[in-house]
């Protein structure tokens, strides 16, 4: 099993930034994201980055959040700038494991962002 470790959420003045942490326990991962879950929405996905570095952001946060992620400590981040009150969810951090066909997890973190 992977467990998935996230840190950085919190509350945040509007126009402020925040940067996720999300750690893993495996070393050999492919895809790793970041989810968002707000009251009466869908889950949606924020942000994911491969092994190989290719970057995808939905289109609500494009140009304000930066995905990146640091193999050697397995561990990926979001940096979230130019915060806005809709932005205010639990983020939840999930990964694959390179030989694996499920997705693992974590336990979310909250953000939330004051006008």
């Amino acid at each position: 099993q992977v467990q998935l470790v996230e840190s950085g959420g919190g509350l945040v003045q509007a126009g402020g930034s925040l940067r996720l942490s999300c750690a893993a326990s495996e070393r050999r991962l492919d895809t790793m994201g970041w989810y968002r879950q707000a009251p009466e929405k869908q889950r949606e996905l924020v942000a994911s980055i491969t092994s190989g570095g290719t970057t995808y952001y939905a289109d609500s946060v494009k140009g304000r959040f930066a995905i990146s992620r640091d193999n050697a400590k397995n561990t990926v981040y979001l940096q979230m700038s130019s915060l806005r009150p809709e932005d205010t969810a639990v983020y939840v951090c999930a990964a694959r494991p390179t030989y694996s066909v499920r997705d693992y997890w974590g336990q979310g973190t909250q953000v939330t962002v004051s006008s």
